[in-house]
């Protein structure tokens, strides 16, 4: 029987190492998507939708970790950080931001490394400007505005760097001015809140010990904050949040695309896309999870189960096992039923993206894979792996996908702290 591993067979470290890979993946989401609408609509389009997707994913969900995670009370500069923190915008040490906390009003951050920009430089400096200026300032601001409408960033320096090597990467002042006009959340953030997803409630459910690290994040803010430091229960819910991140701003990404792409390209724009990051997910997902003693049947249903396009699981209802082969079942759940943008379960059920998981499969085992089967009763449409192939050539989209430095990037600052 090829019966994957789920969030709740992993202990603290294995679910800390797992969180930073679900916010890595979300990062991965516009690697994947983007080069689709610059090469139908241009990099002014690029631009456009760039701002609409951040502009309306990233004060909702920023919005809910707050709330699980207890600092949603507080209102000051050092709670901006710590949503930044825990935002699939910025992964640690992908994303490097240092924090500098002044006092309840004042302080800043400058990235020591980004990511970001080193995906994007070799492009020229119009890319550059379009990510760090026209898409960065009013989505910056749609983010913060979820903890203080009344915080306004200013850039002390951004690229285009120069000289070309200038470090850090860019800074940042951060103002919190009460006597200034609230900035108002983005009609495209008032739209994703309306959404099945932006409803959901995941609690923090007392599993496993929670004197063993931190259940929530209110108080200070921790500069050097490590997914470690939290406790098994939290990590859990912190992993489905950030799995949940990425499928709303996927549905962002779609609603952005209305009206300035053929409408019957959308869909095709969303398949490349969630196939892009699938697979190469997947493929980090398998050098993670531990292979000792595994099948490599067991190994996809691993990495199956554990995929953030699987989760979560009272989002996304999705099967996965077999009696001798691993099957894969997806049911009718709120995640299919979203209505007000294109989801990637909705893709998934309705038959336009079974080559998202072909790649998933391939990325775990590149001679596997998946044929489409009847759905069990009570399912909407259901995968079969089929193992023992030659191995085949990795889907072209999962290869521009892995345009992104962070396909390969290796994460350093794990584990738990020695003090």
């Amino acid at each position: 029987m090829a019966t994957g591993r789920t969030l709740e067979d992993l202990d603290r470290l294995e679910l800390a190492a797992l969180a930073r890979e679900y916010l890595l993946a979300g990062h991965l989401i516009d690697r994947a998507g983007m080069p689709q609408v610059i090469a139908r609509a241009g990099a002014e389009v690029m631009t456009a939708v760039a701002i609409d997707e951040w502009s309306g994913a990233s004060p909702v969900y920023s919005r809910r970790t707050r709330r699980l995670l207890g600092f949603d009370g507080e209102h000051d500069v050092a709670s901006m950080f710590k949503g930044m923190q825990l935002d699939i915008g910025a992964p640690p040490e992908f994303l490097d931001f240092r924090y500098r906390v002044d006092d309840e009003r004042h302080g800043g951050f400058h990235l020591d490394h980004c990511g970001a920009l080193a995906d994007v430089e070799p492009m020229g400096d119009e890319y550059v400007v379009a990510m760090c200026h026209h898409i960065e300032d009013p989505t910056f601001e749609a983010t913060v505005c979820a903890s203080n409408p009344r915080a306004r960033l200013t850039p002390i320096h951004r690229p285009p760097r120069v000289p070309a090597d200038r470090h850090p990467h860019c800074a940042w002042d951060v103002v919190i001015d009460p006597d200034i006009e609230p900035a108002a959340e983005p009609a495209t953030a008032r739209r994703m809140a309306t959404t099945r997803l932006a409803a959901l409630h995941i609690p923090i459910l007392p599993l496993g010990d929670p004197s063993a690290g931190r259940m929530s994040y209110a108080g200070p803010v921790d500069p050097d904050l490590r997914l470690e430091d939290f406790a098994e229960p939290a990590l859990r819910a912190l992993c489905r949040e950030f799995a949940l991140q990425g499928h709303l701003l996927a549905m962002s990404f779609a609603a952005a695309l209305r009206g300035r792409i053929e409408a019957a390209e959308v869909a095709e724009v969303l398949r490349a896309q969630l196939t892009g990051v699938a697979g190469v997910v997947a493929g980090r997902l398998a050098r993670l999870l531990p292979a000792g003693g595994r099948t490599t049947e067991q190994r996809i249903a691993d990495v199956l189960e554990l995929h953030p396009l699987m989760q979560p699981r009272d989002y996304v209802d999705v099967w996965v096992d077999g009696e001798g082969e691993t099957v894969i079942a997806l049911g009718d759940c709120d995640a299919t039923e979203e209505v007000v943008a294109l989801g990637w379960a909705a893709l998934l059920g309705d038959g336009r993206a079974d080559s998202a998981i072909d790649a998933i499969v391939a990325g775990v085992e590149p001679g596997a894979t998946v044929e489409l089967i009847e759905a069990p009763l009570g399912r909407r449409r259901a995968w079969r792996v089929v193992l023992g192939g030659e191995p085949r050539p990795e889907a072209a989209e999962v290869t521009l996908t892995r345009f992104s430095s962070g396909a390969d990037f290796e994460f350093r600052r794990t584990g738990l702290r020695s003090s």
